[in-house]
């Protein structure tokens, strides 16, 4: 907390608070809790279409998906915890985001995780790394929710640090629709779940601020401990709960712990609260009621009841086996009162908890692009380059360590272009997380654009029709001038992407101060987007013999912040820039083409460019390729950067030729550039051969991330 807050909290209250009252407002006024140098810019972002039911404001946004059929998703950062303790770190994350759809009353599905490492050559990385993936895969398959897909990337700037994104979707019937707030007062309060201790104390400003030199061993108290077996239980009780229709509102408990749930619970509409927090149960001995208002220990969950109902509900609780009791009363007054053993330790204006005012940084534009010519490399050392890039690489040996398959619904799964799961037997909801660090670094603006394009071209490459979108931002920290700077040019750019597609943000996450001993990291947004698919339309990714290749879509020369100038070391150039017309009309040309029957296989070019994404669908297909690259729509004579580009709105389509005609129709810029089949993956240029790789060879490289961790000889 800053010294003009202390100054304006003593102001408004009018006295100098105790040290309870104090610990709870050095919470809900942290920036992790109160988003308070993030709101004057979020107010840019859409977050209204006909497909949004609920908005940002809650724990989770709600989409509908049909008539009886509302989808719940939000994204959650756990980046610092992480970085501390990878496992638990990473581990709690994953129960956060789960809490905060089932609180909105639908039954979690599935997860994203996008997450990022420093490089892999270094021990530290590599723990992070390993820790962070057997935390996620061992709280949710533990859980029975399956994490279905993310992204997985490596930079310098992240160096003995950690970014864990963690997004949920989860389904429900419309009137199962709980609030997080009261409407009336005299309801009870009913804390349920694991028992509070001391792990986690201070976690949301252990949040908001940078981590030190000695992280690992100050701050581990302030990760919360994961506890999977209870969340299970927590979950079914809790949809239990809901279907009764006696829950009146339900909060999970997060960030800021009791203090947070029950002041928002009962503030947001203007009530009040009374807490007795000697009546919470503890699971350490001798904890004073600061340690059990600001605790976040996980898997618990407070709801607010009427009277009546508490002995109902109970009996579900117990029949789960979890603990529960009624910590508190909602009061008509706009108080937040706190009792220990019947003395009154804090009383406070609720709003004082819940109105935290904003702060705007001083902001300072940087420039990190500049023109740069692309390095003269033969085409196989730049091919070899970025396919054996930690970045370009197979994921398998992330996503064999989750269940994707539990609960049945995993109809494409990870390695696709996006994730499926089954709704009915018509439809599946598609869901997708990007991001891309290096072009956000250059150009925020367009960086935050592109992430969203991508969003939008992963969706419909499986033929689904884009619904809505959630974000994640992750950035160093705010009081540097630039770092705010990129932030708010990162949203405008968000906000502009998504308004062209008709998009609205229906939840997010903000997390600043994202740096280790003054290493800023490079501005992170993740855009994580849902979609509705008819299951029987999506087409595949791999090649099969005989069919046409056709790009769709303009290259041109922007390779800055590109994968092959990064393995290079080239800095500068330009990021690559969004046509929003043009990412649109081939959006709607990709999806027209699948339902038509057009195409059989499509993949959506982006990291690595057309290269990588031949290669992609050539070992997803088992075949080899023809493709002359000399034949790409493209503003450039270099075969390096026809092959390398990472422009937008661009894609790769496979056909029969008796489809050429009406394909060339239907799209502003669309070219055959070869045939699939044949046992070599070859690229030419007007004819002469650049590289010629058999598939087995390709899929060697591209499944040899566990090598890079030492885990196979």
């Amino acid at each position: 907390m800053f010294p003009h807050e202390e100054k304006l909290i003593r102001e408004r209250l009018g006295r100098e608070p105790n040290e309870v009252e104090w610990a709870m407002l050095e919470v809900m006024w942290s920036e992790h809790a109160s988003y308070k140098s993030s709101r004057p810019w979020l107010k840019l972002l859409p977050t209204e279409n006909e497909h949004v039911i609920l908005g940002p404001g809650e724990d989770a946004g709600i989409v509908k998906f049909d008539d009886e059929t509302w989808i719940v998703v939000g994204i959650e950062s756990h980046n610092h915890p992480s970085a501390v303790e990878p496992y638990g770190g990473a581990a709690t994350g994953v129960g956060g985001i789960v809490r905060d759809i089932l609180c909105m009353g639908a039954r979690p599905i599935a997860l994203l995780d996008p997450i990022r490492f420093g490089p892999l050559e270094k021990e530290r990385n590599r723990y992070l790394f390993e820790y962070v993936v057997k935390g996620i895969a061992d709280y949710g398959n533990r859980i029975g929710v399956p994490t279905v897909g993310g992204e997985t990337e490596f930079d310098e700037s992240l160096d003995n640090y950690t970014l864990v994104n963690v997004a949920c979707v989860g389904v429900m019937k419309p009137e199962h629709l709980v609030h997080s707030y009261v409407t009336e007062p005299g309801l009870k309060l009913i804390l349920v779940g694991n028992r509070t201790g001391r792990d986690g104390i201070h976690g949301v400003t252990f949040a908001s601020e940078e981590l030190g030199e000695n992280a690992e061993e100050e701050d581990r108290s302030a990760v919360q401990i994961p506890d999977p077996f209870t969340e299970k239980l927590l979950i079914e009780a809790t949809l239990e709960a809901v279907y009764t229709g006696k829950v009146k509102a339900l909060k999970d408990l997060g960030g800021g712990g009791l203090t947070c749930a029950a002041s928002e619970m009962a503030g947001k509409k203007g009530f009040g609260a009374v807490v007795y927090a000697d009546r919470v149960p503890l699971r350490e001995p001798g904890m004073t009621p600061t340690e059990v208002m600001i605790s976040e220990s996980q898997e618990r969950m407070l709801f607010a009841v009427s009277e009546a109902d508490i002995d109902v509900l109970g009996g579900i609780f117990e029949k789960y086996g979890l603990e529960w009791t009624v910590v508190g009363d909602v009061i008509e007054e706009p108080r937040f009162i706190v009792y220990w053993k019947g003395e009154k330790v804090a009383d406070l204006p609720v709003e004082l908890l819940a109105d935290v005012p904003t702060i705007e940084w001083e902001m300072e534009p940087y420039k990190a692009e500049k023109p740069v010519e692309t390095p003269e490399v033969s085409f196989e050392k730049a091919f070899d380059l970025v396919w054996s890039s930690p970045n370009v690489l197979g994921k398998r040996w992330v996503w064999q360590q989750y269940d994707h398959e539990v609960q049945g619904r995993t109809v494409l799964k990870p390695g696709r272009d996006a994730a499926v799961l089954k709704l009915n037997d018509e439809y599946g909801l598609a869901f997708v997380a990007d991001g891309n660090p290096n072009h956000s670094h250059l150009n925020p603006y367009h960086g935050a654009m592109g992430a969203v394009a991508e969003v939008v071209r992963n969706l419909v490459g499986i033929g689904a029709e884009p619904l809505a979108l959630v974000d994640n931002l992750n950035f160093a920290s705010p009081e540097r001038p630039q770092v705010y700077w990129s932030f708010a040019e990162t949203v405008k750019g968000l906000a502009d992407a998504a308004k062209a597609f008709g998009l609205a943000y229906v939840s997010g996450n903000v997390s600043f101060y994202n740096e280790v001993v003054d290493r800023p990291i490079k501005p992170t947004p993740v855009v994580a987007g849902l979609g509705k698919v008819k299951l029987e339309e999506i087409p595949e990714m791999g090649l099969s013999g005989g069919l046409l290749i056709g790009v769709v879509g303009i290259t041109k020369a922007e390779l800055g912040g590109s994968e092959l100038f990064a393995r290079l070391g080239v800095e500068g150039g330009f990021a690559p820039r969004v046509n929003l017309d043009e990412e649109k009309a081939n959006a709607e040309g990709i999806l027209g083409a699948i339902k038509n029957g057009l195409v059989r296989a499509v993949h959506d070019v982006s990291r690595g460019g057309i290269a990588v994404a031949l290669a992609e669908m050539a070992l997803s297909g088992n075949t080899g390729f023809t493709a002359d690259l000399s034949k790409v729509p493209t503003e450039t004579s270099n075969p390096i950067e026809v092959a390398f580009s990472e422009s937008h709105s661009r894609y790769i389509v496979t056909f029969p030729e008796e489809n050429l005609d009406k394909l060339k129709t239907m799209f502003r810029h669309f070219r055959v550039i070869g045939k699939a089949g044949g046992s070599d993956a070859v690229f030419y240029w007007h004819g002469r051969e650049l590289l010629r790789k058999p598939p087995e060879e390709l899929r060697a490289i591209h499944e040899s991330l566990p090598k890079l961790l030492g885990e196979e000889k």
